[in-house]
């Protein structure tokens, strides 16, 4: 079945706005633009803990938004109120059988410590 999902969860793609310069002249990120996507998939991909001379957990997600949503490997995500990294190329998933699009795959990140 092909998302948006009646049930599923409301993601927000947070993307830098446009480029401001600071008093020295330097460019700096703007703002965070919120993008909300309703319907998506979430399931958790794994989770890990190093704490061999640190103390460290990752977080791992992959979301499956509708067809056709814009996002890019340099947006982070909010999830279940939590902000994840992007990590690689978000893929859109298309059937060579049926041709039926799913939607848009993308993992996701956390890592705190």
């Amino acid at each position: 079945m092909p998302v948006p999902l009646p049930q599923g969860e409301t993601v927000v793609i947070l993307r830098p706005g446009a480029r401001t310069r600071d008093s020295a002249g330097n460019y700096l990120p703007g703002a965070d633009r919120e993008i909300p996507v309703p319907g998506c998939a979430a399931w958790p991909t794994g989770s890990t803990e190093q704490v061999q001379a640190q103390d460290q957990t990752k977080e791992l997600f992959t979301v499956l938004t509708p067809h056709g949503t814009d996002v890019r490997a340099t947006d982070r995500v909010r999830l279940y109120g939590r902000v994840f990294a992007v990590q690689g190329e978000p893929q859109p998933w298309k059937s060579p059988l049926t041709g039926t699009a799913p939607g848009v795959e993308v993992r996701l990140e956390r890592t705190r410590g």
